[in-house]
Formats: structure tokens, sequence, C-alpha cells
């Protein structure tokens, strides 16, 4: 079975055209005539013999995940049905929230089908189960089956399960939105999010803005936060006119928090700050159709290729341009996609059905990179942007989020307020444990390198009060009479069981992904790993002088200001200027040790990592910088 169609597009691999290539002009030879007509015969007796084609099958059904085969669900005998029930239930918790059953199939993947009377029992024996466990069903599609003539159509469907919220346990998914400036992405997110087309001169973006300076100019300078809420039956529940962002949080079973990041050049901080320090689960670039990849489209797309975060394209604005250009546009994104480095397989999402196999696809395989055209002024494909944010499945599972829960709390503080009556208020992530009204916190490094206690009071997520913070989740906490000129972005809130250490030097293996010149010792670059962004300098390499353009090589960092909190694996990326390199943090060189490992004209062995050792044949220690505490 052709599991989805394929129509006109330019960027479906594999497709082949119908047409002669004979190489004489077109003319046939009786000979070759001949020939054929007697391999035809032959090919049609073995297909005769055969018995008809063999039956298309899906990838076997997996143990773990949230997608279920099911043959069919016909008068389940009680036990049977409290059995489907406890399976369901499983395969929710799995999916966090959310659960996709395949009906008609069996669980090798082979696509059976069942009749119209078996369907509609299979599905009313689903729905039981799904009110069993406090849940309701969606259809997203149906397909056809069929082996041969002889035998009648049968249908699959393929059925979307969702839990019915319950105190804000809500499956929350963060999309971060690039894109170059002037594409387009602030109005897009204003349209999805108020339910409101656009007038064309960008009204629709106007409540997304925070600083007036925005409002003139229409370019986004800051990170702000905007959220879609789908409910148990996969209906959008933003568009009210009353709705309040607490009530779109009571009334959601699944939100989609989107990360509107800076498109100007002059911002790139911000947008590379936004995309290690929330962490993204999914990254959405937005191209203008009629500039196509212009400005920092392709830097953009170069950041979350390497920070591995899963990206679809949008393309938008497709009412001011004809088809040629829209066509044009695509075949310029397809030639990117495909270039070496990026490998992508580009998949055009033109109807419903592309839209549930493209959000599919794309969590299950890194190459597929679904586009889909939209227009913010005519709303031309907004219904399918939805439906497939809608259907969209999140990357981990349920068994990495308890991991993460079950290890001490730290929160990384990104955002720093004062609110009238509440007082000082810091916005950030919980990257592990769990986090609670009332606990007693340290928060760190200071200047001087120590943690200071506190205690959190109140706790607002999405805008609305909420009593317990998991793993992965961002939030503001409320921190009453807590000084806020101790607190500076790039802190961590942990429990007081862990005995935090800071570094004011640390390795990591890296590759440069541009330079114009070299990379070498005593070279300054902005460090980004987390919520941390800081300047710091090359003091070693291990075994080299100097990096070019795409080498690798293990490097010891020195902050130049003051010591950071940072963790062993950590996503590491560092610019200077145009020069661009990523890695991650190999070694922590503990700040009680660096002032004597300073005073060593080569860095020792290393111990833990088993990394070899560092070695430079410089002659000259580098000078510390004047504000270094290792001065």
């Amino acid at each position: 079975m052709d599991v989805r169609s394929s129509e006109s597009c330019p960027v479906y691999a594999g497709q082949r055209m119908n047409g002669s290539s004979s190489g004489n002009g077109g003319k046939i030879s009786k000979k070759s005539r001949s020939r054929k007509g007697k391999r035809g015969r032959r090919r049609k007796s073995r297909k005769s013999r055969s018995n008809k084609s063999p039956p298309p099958y899906l990838p076997p059904e997996a143990e773990e995940g949230n997608i279920e085969y099911k043959l069919k669900l016909v008068s389940p005998t009680p036990q049977r049905f409290e059995h489907l029930a406890t399976q369901l239930k499983w395969r929710l918790q799995e999916g966090g929230g959310e659960a996709v059953y395949q009906i008609g199939v069996e669980d090798n993947g082979m696509l059976v089908g069942l009749s119209q009377e078996d369907m509609k029992a299979s599905l009313h024996t689903l729905q039981r189960m799904a009110e069993k466990v406090g849940a309701d069903i969606t259809v997203l599609r149906e397909r056809e089956v069929e082996y041969n003539s002889d035998r009648k159509s049968r249908k699959i469907t393929e059925v979307l399960v969702r839990k019915v919220p319950d105190d804000q346990q809500f499956l929350d998914l963060r999309v971060a939105v690039l894109g170059n400036v002037d594409s387009g992405k602030s109005t897009l997110l204003g349209v999805l999010t108020q339910g409101e087309l656009d007038n064309g001169r960008g009204r629709a973006r106007l409540n997304l803005f925070r600083h007036l300076h925005e409002i003139q100019t229409g370019r986004t300078s800051s990170i702000s936060f905007e959220i879609l809420g789908f409910n148990s039956k996969g209906e959008v529940v933003n568009y009210s006119d009353s709705r309040t962002a607490e009530e779109i949080c009571e009334n959601s079973s699944k939100m989609i928090t989107f990360m509107d990041l800076a498109g100007h050049h002059k911002y790139l901080k911000t947008t590379i700050f936004g995309l290690l320090s929330y962490g993204p689960d999914f990254a959405m670039l937005v191209v203008s159709a009629n500039t196509g990849i212009a400005g920092t489209t392709r830097e953009h797309l170069g950041l979350a290729l390497a920070l591995k975060v899963p990206i679809f394209l949008v393309l938008s604005k497709v009412d001011l341009c004809s088809r040629s250009t829209v066509e044009r546009t695509l075949r310029q994104l397809e030639r990117v996609l495909k270039q070496p480095g990026c490998n992508k397989v580009p998949f055009l999402v033109t109807g419903p059905d592309d839209a549930v196999t493209a959000a599919q696809q794309f969590t299950q395989s890194t190459s597929i990179t679904p586009i889909l055209l939209v227009s913010s002024v005519g709303g031309e494909g907004l219904k399918l942007l939805q439906e497939f944010l809608n259907i969209l499945p999140p990357l981990s599972s349920s068994q990495e989020q308890e991991e993460l829960m079950e290890q001490p709390t730290e929160f990384q503080v990104d955002e720093i307020y004062s609110v009238p009556d509440v007082g000082t208020v810091v916005g950030g992530t919980l990257y592990s444990g769990v986090c609670r009204e009332g606990e007693r916190l340290l928060v760190g490094p200071t200047d001087a390198g120590g943690f200071l206690r506190l205690r959190v009071g109140s706790i607002q997520r999405n805008r609305s009060g909420c009593r317990l913070l998991r793993a992965g989740q961002a939030a503001t906490l409320a921190l009453g009479n807590f000084d806020r000129s101790l607190l500076r972005k790039g802190m961590v809130m942990v429990s007081p069981r862990v005995n935090p250490t800071i570094c004011c030097q640390f390795e990591a293996s890296i590759v440069l992904l541009f330079h114009a010149k070299t990379f070498r010792r005593g070279s300054q670059v902005t460090v980004h790993v987390g919520n941390v962004r800081q300047t710091a300098t090359v003091l070693c390499m291990q075994g080299k002088e100097e990096l070019r353009t795409g080498e690798r090589a293990v490097v010891r960092f020195r902050f130049i200001k003051h010591a950071e909190y940072l963790r062993l694996g950590a996503k590491l990326l560092f610019r200077e200027g145009v020069a661009k390199g990523i890695g991650h943090v190999t070694r922590l060189l503990p700040a009680s040790n660096n002032l004597d490992q300073n005073q060593n004209q080569r860095p020792h062995r290393h111990d833990a990592e088993g990394e070899g050792h560092l070695n430079t044949d410089a002659t000259r220690k580098p000078r510390p910088h004047p504000s270094s505490p290792l001065q």
C-alpha cells in the first residue's frame, strides 16, 4: 500500500518520470519489439502464478514507545478488556499523555485491514478503553489496503489517544523559532496563538514585542514566549475572546511553547543563548518565500544542526509570490538541505495525510525535514501547521524523564525581574530533579565564588500557578525579599545536598566550524555553555599549536571574569566575530586548583577522563586578564 501520496513536489527523492529513453531517436526495431513482447508475456504469466503482489508492511511494533498495533478490538471479554486498558495506560505513560493506535495492523507490521463493521466495533472498544483511563480519541486518518482485485478492500485507521488534562499534567513541547530578520516569525506566531489573520502590516505581532524599539522597528531583539494549547480531542483552545493563559493551561492536554528568537545578526548572542539555555525540543526555521535563503537563515540552520536540535521549515509569505517563485525557493532549500553536512531529506507537506506522516517520521528519523507552506495574511497552510504541531510527539521517553527527576534539583537562572508586591523573581529551566513551593536551595556562584541560601516562594508555569516543577519544565520562581543585585544570568539554584563545584578553567573537545585564519593559544572567545555566557582565553591545545576550519582538538579554556558552574558533557559553543566552534566539556578544573596549575608551563596528564595529556611548545606563559581571579 502506498502510505502517502507524492504529488508534484521537487523535494521527493526517488521518483521516476515515465517516458522513453531510447538512443536511436525514438525508433524501435522489430527485433527489439518481439523481445519486449516475449518478456512482457513471461512477466504476466509469472505474476499470475505468484497470485499478485505481496501485502505492504509497517515497521514491526516496538515494545517501548507510544505506538501500538492492534489487528482488531471486537467484543473483548472483561478480562481481555482490563488487559487492553492497562496496555493503553502504559502507552500513554510512554508518550507523556499521548498514544497512537494503528487498528488493522498485526504486531509484525503487516497491513491486514478490517471490514467496515469490524472497524466500527474496534473504534467503539478503543473509545471505552480511553474513557476508562481518562482520555479521548481522535481519528487521524483512514487508509485502504488492497492485495489484489479478487479481494475486497479493507481499511486501516490511525487513532490518536490523548489524556484529559488534570492539575497541569499536560504534555509540554518547546519550539525555538529561527529565521532571518523580516521573514515573518513574530507575525506567524501571533496568528497561530491568537487565531486572527494579519492585516499585511504586522498587526498580529504587536502583542509579542516586549520593548518599545521592537514595536517601532518591527524587529525582535529579545526572547519572548507564546503558548499554543490543544485539548484531548486535538482542538486549539487559544481562540476565545476572554481566554487567559491560566484558562489555556487548564483546558490543554498538550502545550506548544514557542520561543521567538531574534533574526538580526546584531542579536545573534541572544539567539544562541535561547538555543543553549532553554533546551528546545524542536526548531522551526521560517524562510520568506519571496527572499529565499538570505541573511542569517543559513547561520541559524547551521546552529540548529550543530546543536542537534530537530528542525522543520516553514515557508512564509506565499501569498506575495507566484507559484514559480515558491518553487524556486523550494529548490533552493532542497539544495541546501542535501548538501554534505546537512544530509537531510526534504518532505513537503501538501495535505492532512502528509502532516500526519511528516510528524511521525520527523521524530523517528533524524534525516527527515518537513517543509510547510503558510501565509499569515491569507491563511493558507495554517491548518496543516496546526495539525502537524498537534501530532508532534515528544522526543524523550518517560524513563529518561524519571531518571532526570530522581537527580538532585538544579535550576538554571536565565532571567531576573523585580515585581511589585512580590519581590525578586527569577525565570529559567529546571534541568534536573523537582522543585516545590517553600523549598530551600543554594544559588551561585557569586563573584566571590560562593553560594547563598534562599527559599522558593511561589512558582508560576506558563503564567499560571504551580506547586510542583518537574525536570525539563520552564517556570518563574518568586524569591521574596532576596537582594536582586546578588543575582545574575548564568547562575544555578541547586539542592543543599549537592556540594556544587565551580571552575575558572575547563577542558573541552571541540571542532572549529569556521575561522578566517587560525585558532591558536591566547585567543579570546565568547563561550556559551547552557545558560553561561562569558569571555574565555585559550590556554593550550592538545598536541597542536593552532587550528584551522574543520579541525578538532582538546582545548583548555579559562574564564577571564569569574568562576562558573559547569557540567561534564555539557554542549559548548564559542564564537569570535564570524569564527565559530562547537564541542562538549570533558574535564572541570576546580577553582581551588586553578592557581596552582597556572604555575606550570605544561598542563598535567588527565587523571579521570583518560584524554591523554595536553602539551604546548610555547615558552611564554599567557598573561591573565586584569579582572581574572587568578591574577
